[in-house]
């Protein structure tokens, strides 16, 4: 185990439910998952992908089968990166106990909404079984020795798998089971700038990112870039981020704004928080660079979609 009882009490307490013998997986309920549950609205991916893959935000489990290991200790994540290790260390947990885990911790957090007035009970009901696997809650998944039986796990079970990495093994990506949508996260338009936000534990990171890049148009899944964006830190160069966006060749690319929350309050002010309206401006200025078009929106997750 990786991480000392006392670092898994206070990932508990907040939120996190650590899964598997060898504790380096968890889930979380998502803040929409609960919202949904309510009738009080759905996440950006329901309002996204829902006509692709048919996915609802009441029944997505948000999990992680890497908690404890990542390569990037990136400014703006509202994770504690104090708590993470660049590669991997110790035994692995197999994809079906994970998933096993992962639904019956879910199940629990969700049990109180079973006596909420508010709660829709057929939506309580269906959130017993998660149809999305949202393989992005903290860490790095693709670190995870196993990553490509857990999508093959998913698939198994009738699960849409969302896998979201930072691209940093392209080794990985070259060999595992597709997702049913694939995120790369890009969140620089320029080494220096990458270097400064990312803060990357192992070499060349910005040369493994490129190459995971290059490998996304032979994907045959759902391909999407995501670019989490800070005032003062990577808000510039849309031509920067344009010419990455001409490498990968998404489907999609996702502008989202970083959120003030969790430990990236230690980082950051609150000041590097953009607005919508900013968000907006700048996938103006991207979409004039890349051809892509600007489709959607969700204001309250401040993030754009642009379709190429």
């Amino acid at each position: 185990m990786v991480l000392s009882e006392e670092e898994i009490a206070a990932l508990e307490k907040s939120g996190y439910r650590v899964v598997g013998r060898h504790k380096h997986s968890a889930v979380e309920i998502c803040r929409w998952t609960r919202k949904s549950i309510l009738d009080q609205g759905v996440c950006y991916k329901q309002k996204f992908y829902h006509e692709i893959h048919g996915i609802e935000s009441h029944r997505c489990l948000q999990m992680t089968p890497s908690l404890p290991f990542c390569d990037h200790k990136c400014v703006f994540c509202w994770r504690n990166t104090d708590l993470t290790y660049p590669r991997w260390k110790g035994p692995c947990d197999d994809p079906a106990e994970i998933l096993d885990g992962a639904v019956s911790a879910q199940r629990l957090l969700l049990s109180g909404f079973k006596g909420n007035p508010n709660a829709n009970l057929e939506k309580w009901q269906e959130a017993q079984d998660p149809t999305l696997c949202a393989i992005s809650l903290a860490g790095e998944p693709t670190i995870y020795p196993k990553i490509g039986e857990l999508i093959a796990e998913c698939k198994r079970r009738g699960m849409v798998s969302f896998l979201v990495t930072n691209g940093q093994h392209p080794e990985v990506l070259g060999e595992i089971e597709e997702p049913a949508q694939l995120y790369i996260s890009v969140v620089a338009p320029d080494e220096e700038t990458y270097r400064r936000v990312c803060r990357p534990q192992i070499p060349r990171g910005w040369e493994r990112l490129n190459e995971s890049l290059e490998l996304m148009p032979s994907f045959s899944c759902v391909r999407v870039l995501r670019l989490t964006l800070v005032r003062g830190l990577n808000l510039r160069d849309p031509a920067g981020y344009a010419r990455l966006v001409e490498k990968a060749k998404p489907d999609f690319v996702e502008p989202k704004g970083y959120m003030w929350v969790g430990y990236s309050r230690r980082r950051l002010g609150i000041d590097n928080m953009l607005s919508h309206g900013e968000i907006k401006e700048f996938a103006s200025e991207l979409a004039r660079e890349t051809g892509y078009d600007v489709v959607d929106e969700s204001e309250p997750s401040r993030v754009i979609l642009m379709r190429g």
